[in-house]
């Protein structure tokens, strides 16, 4: 396993084709600050144009927090010039996330909190252990949720629910959030990084070139009407029907073989 940092509190540690994207600021619960958010969009930014990368596993190392969300220590500490200023950053480092072209699975225990569970959201999959805490609290601070979160909810739980948990406030603890969807796959204590480790290395056993076109049919067909999205599906179909995935997918299956994908 090699690991290559992004500043102080980001760290990509590489699992063959898999990525494991980490966050690392232990002593804030990983609050996301303007230093973090910028290494974030920097290091999502490398893995978004790195063709050997075919799943991202983003994690964390503090032991009860996934991420609080925004440092409010240091917004408080900001004019409003400064605020302004600032949130081109913060949304980079959410829209990196969201915007990474192949599969992405957050791996979540304890505390997702605001824009730590915006991030959490802005993966294809949420794999959360049974001490995992998930919500979008912001209107109790006087904000809302601006890292995607109120995009990204309902497209999880619907429109009624999402408004219900924005408008509350309320903390979600991990039995009812595998019940509502907000989390995907409920496991033990501490097991959250391997089962979604294990996850990822499955998925990344599949074809790069389908993976990443799949998710891309996914992500723009969602919300479109069926004749659209059926368009966006068979235009995703014809990048990846003449590659050298599908003709090595098709040989290998009929050889009853593993495939070697040749990829990009």
């Amino acid at each position: 396993m090699s690991e290559q940092r992004f500043g102080e509190w980001i760290a990509v540690r590489r699992h063959g084709h898999v990525a494991e994207l980490v966050l690392d600021r232990p002593k804030a619960m990983n609050a996301v600050s303007s230093e973090l958010a910028g290494r974030l969009a920097e290091a999502t930014g490398a893995l978004a144009a790195d063709e050997s990368v075919r799943v991202v596993v983003l994690t964390s190392t503090h032991e009860r927090a996934f991420c609080v969300g925004a440092d409010l220590k240091e917004r408080n500490s900001l004019s409003d010039a400064e605020l302004g200023r600032q949130r081109p950053l913060a949304r980079a480092a959410y829209t990196g996330v969201l915007e990474l072209p192949m599969p992405t699975i957050a791996a979540v225990h304890g505390y997702a909190l605001g824009g730590g569970f915006e991030l959490a959201l802005s993966c294809d999959v949420i794999v959360a252990d049974a001490t995992a805490v998930v919500g979008l609290p912001e209107v109790s601070v006087g904000v809302i949720p601006g890292g995607g979160g109120t995009q990204l909810l309902p497209r999880r739980v619907g429109a009624a629910r999402a408004a219900e948990l924005i408008f509350s406030a309320r903390r979600v603890e991990a039995v009812e959030a595998e019940r509502l969807g907000l989390v995907d796959r409920l496991v033990g204590e501490g097991e959250d990084r391997d089962a979604a480790l294990a996850l990822a290395a499955r998925i990344a056993g599949n074809s790069p070139v389908g993976l990443r076109a799949a998710k891309r049919a996914l992500r723009l067909g969602h919300g479109l009407d069926l004749r659209a999205g059926l368009e966006v599906e068979d235009a995703a179909w014809r990048s990846v029907a003449f590659s050298g995935d599908r003709a090595e997918g098709v040989a290998a299956f009929n050889e009853k073989r593993k495939p070697d994908w040749p990829g990009f």
